[in-house]
């Protein structure tokens, strides 16, 4: 798992809450139960109304992928695709399917699969494409969905406010009590402005990145496979992976 997200959103509370504490304030003022439902509440409410039911049955399963989703690293891949290159080469690619099933990554292992069993190059290209393609399209409608309540909930959090002033407004005839009444409806403002820039917004781009990270590993599988159906030396093979590489990605290994 990358804790990222984990560390991030817990730093940033910490912040907050600390500067609390050395300002001389109370937590407890922060954590009114009535403002929290209604912000939490309402935000994904709304959301839900702007989205189809088969997104929203999945916002649960997505939140735990943004939160404990673990990234592979792509040049394990470029690894296991130049050593099975290798093979191809003085074998035959017939020779990879006794190695198929000790490959890790599942997309790759599809992938070997169908150039094993003959099927066309432009097939194999055309069908993993396509699922590349369908994955990109299921994980943006997921980070869309969090992206979409970091809208929401400021103006939940507003609602909120207007709403506990309008409860102070009936309450004059007792200033003492004013103070506090104010204090506590501005705390859903607060929390709507909080949660959208702690927690959806940065889920909504962790989601996203996950998600674009795994499209790039699902496609240099897709060239690597490619690539040894066609025969290529697998230095040449080893080259092209890691220029798909980011910048930041080890380095594959050398090619003999």
């Amino acid at each position: 798992m990358d804790p990222s997200t984990i560390i991030g959103a817990g730093l940033a509370l910490a912040a907050i809450f600390g500067s609390v504490i050395m300002e001389g304030g109370n937590l407890g003022s922060m954590f009114l139960i009535p403002p929290m439902i209604l912000v939490f509440g309402g935000t994904i409410g709304a959301a839900m109304a702007g989205t189809l039911m088969r997104d929203a049955k999945r916002l649960p399963r997505s939140l735990m992928k943004a939160i404990t989703a673990k990234v592979s690293t792509p040049h394990d891949n470029v690894d296991t695709i130049v050593r099975l290159a290798e093979r191809a080469r003085r074998e035959g690619l017939l020779s990879l399917e006794s190695e198929i099933a000790a490959v890790d990554d599942p997309f790759l292992k599809r992938a070997l699969e169908m150039a094993v069993d003959g099927t066309d190059s432009d097939e194999v290209a055309e069908i993993l494409g396509a699922e590349v393609d369908a994955k990109r399209s299921a994980d943006a409608a997921e980070a869309k969905l969090f992206h979409d309540m970091g809208g929401y909930s400021p103006t939940i959090g507003i609602i909120g406010t207007v709403l506990g002033l309008i409860h102070v407004l009936g309450s004059l005839t007792d200033p003492s009590s004013l103070g506090a009444k104010i204090a506590s409806a501005f705390v859903a403002t607060l929390w709507g402005v909080m949660a959208a820039n702690i927690f959806w917004f940065p889920l909504a781009n962790r989601l996203k990145r996950v998600s674009d990270t795994e499209c790039e590993q699902m496609e240099l599988a897709i060239e690597g496979v490619l690539a040894i159906q066609a025969g290529s030396n697998p230095r040449l093979i080893a080259q092209k992976l890691q220029s798909m590489l980011p910048a930041l990605e080890p380095p594959a290994k050398e090619v003999a």
